[in-house]
């Protein structure tokens, strides 16, 4: 299949506090994932690419919590993003999804 064949896919996921877990609030494929990360990316938002987190998280209902399978994944690239944002280096991945 050629990269033209490929459909891209997007996630977008929100966390506050007050969730007790992050959210799906957008997603989509084609045109509509190209919107996603286009939009993304003028807000200054880390665009994070993994098919297979995409994939799993594609899954997800809109405005729906992820699932608890998904706690340890997600938990650990917010952590990766946070320091990125703080100048820190992140650490060593020991573990693959």
């Amino acid at each position: 299949m050629s990269p033209r064949e490929t459909r891209q896919e997007a996630v977008a996921l929100a966390y506050s506090a007050a969730d007790s877990a992050p959210r799906v609030v957008a997603k989509g494929r084609g045109l509509i994932a190209e919107e996603i990360i286009a939009r993304a990316r003028e807000h200054g938002i880390f665009v994070h690419e993994s098919p297979e987190m995409v994939a799993l998280l594609m899954q997800v209902d809109l405005d729906q919590r992820i699932p608890s399978q998904l706690y340890v994944a997600v938990a650990e690239l917010l952590a990766w993003l946070y320091r990125m944002e703080h100048g820190q280096a992140p650490p060593q991945v020991t573990q693959q999804y």
